[in-house]
């Protein structure tokens, strides 16, 4: 009599509770991401309600953006050495109290000092979820734990601006803005009660002991340097450029020299630097952040523009702002799921074709607003170039933060991405605040008339979005002109063909996640660290797979990359 098999657990199987786990965490996700597309339509409501300024429109998206980005890098040390779930949890309650606040400020410079508080805590808890999902699934289920998180991406960032719309259409122009941060507040309570029940203590993780602190001065010295460069770029337009405006800016040039100096110090002296300076010694790094920063200053100011001229300027609904925007979420969504076959194809010629994509799209944008009559424009003119633009978009964004790991050691693409999402923040920080003087300080309205007012706004959007398709150009000559090093081509994986680093055998990319070109090796090619926690460069183990990033900063499997939609993270 043949005796019943019995099927063993799989070593892969994921129990339930990390499934219920990782809800909580995306819930997070989900309006932390939904902030950086929702607010872009609330602004001339803002303005209206708050009698906001337009520099203080700016600080809105660029201080939410710029406090984002600067707490990615320390946010993951600090998971590190006190355990990613308190991290996430103690950020996410700091980001749904000031979602409360910013939705009960009172004027416009509360509602800025509450945005960049929430902008703080956003920094403080995303990367907190790349980190737990790693943690919490096994090599071959972590891809798939991963694209569920992209296609949240995905969902997420497109629904802000409709999302946004349709709530101030619903509660009204003289208010309606606040609901925009209110949406946040019960899910945020929500998550956190789960959070408490579901999400694992440290001691149930495999968690890196010994991790190093984080480099405070550095910190503040980069803080510094960066609000220093773009204070004057905010207010000078209103201040009428005075002299302390060019002397802040060279203070802020003199401290982020300072930042490098320190930063080279404490690397020699065996502490752990804020930004790894070695890794600028690879030429194709360097380019390739310095690319980022070019390219992210160019495509997130486009949604700031048209907010403004089709509400402001048009008197259209917030409701009709956002669906502007549409295609170019759908065109990310196009190219993004395209990206990483692309990426094995042309290697980094995919960022010549991304970078003219945009520009393409963003020189169209402006012949429209520079031949059209402004009281005629309609949704229609703007969908094909919004399209191209973001089937662009979706072609750059996760690759060339996959060719920029590519061209480091294994075991530095940590650090690598970590950088890299940073100076994608620093960019949009700084694209709002240059775009922002452009529009506001070219803004001429003759007479009181709708026709007048739709000129005057229509004048200085083709002026604005005339220096994003600079950008963008730029961009796009950039690839041409920055080092290349070594990039994947077909066949070949980010980190492969390079030397192993400390700690690994021959062969081994423990650090890097493998873009898939078929779908029969989907399994294999999500494979990320089985020990996230054993980096000998004292990565944060969140950022440990060196994954492309969305541009809001959460790392994102590059074959999962095809559901995100880039958001036009001006951080807003």
């Amino acid at each position: 009599m043949t005796e019943p098999t019995t099927r063993q657990p799989s070593a892969d199987a994921v129990p339930r509770r990390a499934w219920q786990a990782m809800i909580v965490l995306l819930a997070g996700m989900f309006i932390a991401l939904l902030d950086t597309t929702i607010v872009n339509v609330a602004l001339p409501t803002i303005r209206q309600s708050l009698d906001a300024s337009e520099a203080t429109l700016s600080w809105i998206i660029s201080g939410y953006a710029l406090a984002f980005g600067l707490t990615l890098i320390p946010a993951g040390r600090v998971g590190d050495r006190i355990g990613h779930k308190w991290v996430f949890f103690s950020g996410l309650a700091l980001f749904t109290a000031a979602s409360f606040a910013c939705g009960i400020a009172s004027d416009a410079v509360w509602l800025v000092v509450f945005r960049v508080v929430q902008g703080l805590a956003g920094g403080i808890f995303v990367p907190a979820v790349t980190a737990l999902i790693q943690l919490l699934f096994p090599p071959r289920t972590r891809g798939r734990a991963f694209a569920i998180m992209g296609a949240v991406i995905g969902v997420s960032t497109a629904l802000g601006p409709i999302l946004g719309g349709l709530l101030i259409q619903a509660f009204g122009d003289t208010d309606g803005w606040r609901t925009v941060f209110y949406v946040n507040v019960p899910i945020g309570i929500a998550t956190l009660i789960a959070a408490v029940a579901l999400l694992p203590a440290r001691r149930d993780l495999d968690v890196r002991e010994g991790a190093k602190g984080v480099d405070l001065v550095g910190l503040l010295l980069v803080s510094a340097g960066l609000v220093a460069l773009l204070v004057p770029l905010i207010q000078g337009q209103d201040e009428g450029w005075p002299l302390w405006t060019y002397l802040t800016l060279a203070a802020g040039v003199v401290l982020i020299a300072l930042f490098a100096l320190w930063e080279l110090r404490i690397s020699r002296r065996g502490a752990a630097p804020l930004v790894p300076p070695h890794l600028f010694s690879h030429g194709a790094f360097t380019g390739g952040v310095i690319l980022a920063l070019v390219y992210f200053a160019a495509f997130t100011s486009i949604f700031f523009t048209i907010s403004l001229l089709w509400q402001s300027g048009l008197g259209h609904t917030a409701l009709e702002s956002g669906l502007v925007a549409t295609p170019f979420a759908v065109g990310s969504i196009a190219g993004s799921s395209q990206s990483a076959r692309l990426v094995g194809r042309l290697g980094r010629n995919v960022l010549v074709l991304g970078t003219a994509l945009v520009t393409i799209g963003l020189v169209w944008s402006w012949l429209v607003l520079q031949l059209t009559d402004a009281s005629d424009l309609t949704n229609w003119e703007f969908l094909a170039p919004l399209f191209i633009a973001g089937v662009g978009n979706g072609f750059f964004i996760a690759p060339n933060v996959q060719i920029i790991v590519a061209t480091v050691d294994p075991a530095e693409a940590g650090a690598a991405s970590a950088v890299v999402n940073a100076i994608q923040r620093v960019g949009a920080a700084i694209g709002i605040a240059v775009i922002g003087s452009v529009l506001f300080g070219t803004l001429t309205v003759s007479g009181r008339s709708k026709a007048a007012l739709a000129t005057g706004f229509g004048d200085a959007a083709a002026h604005a979005m005339l220096v994003s398709a600079a950008f963008a150009l730029l961009a796009f000559l950039l690839v041409f002109v920055l080092p290349r090093g070594q990039q994947p081509g077909r066949g070949q994986q980010p980190g492969q063909g390079q030397q192993p680093g400390r700690g690994q055998q021959p062969g081994q990319d423990a650090q890097t996640e493998p873009t898939p070109h078929d779908e029969h090796t989907a399994a294999a090619d999500h494979t990320a660290p089985a020990q996230p926690t054993q980096h000998h460069d004292h990565t944060p183990a969140h950022l440990a797979s060196g994954a492309p990033t969305d541009a809001g900063g959460t790392r994102v499997p590059a074959e999962h990359h095809a559901r995100h939609v880039a958001p036009p993270d001006t951080g807003a």
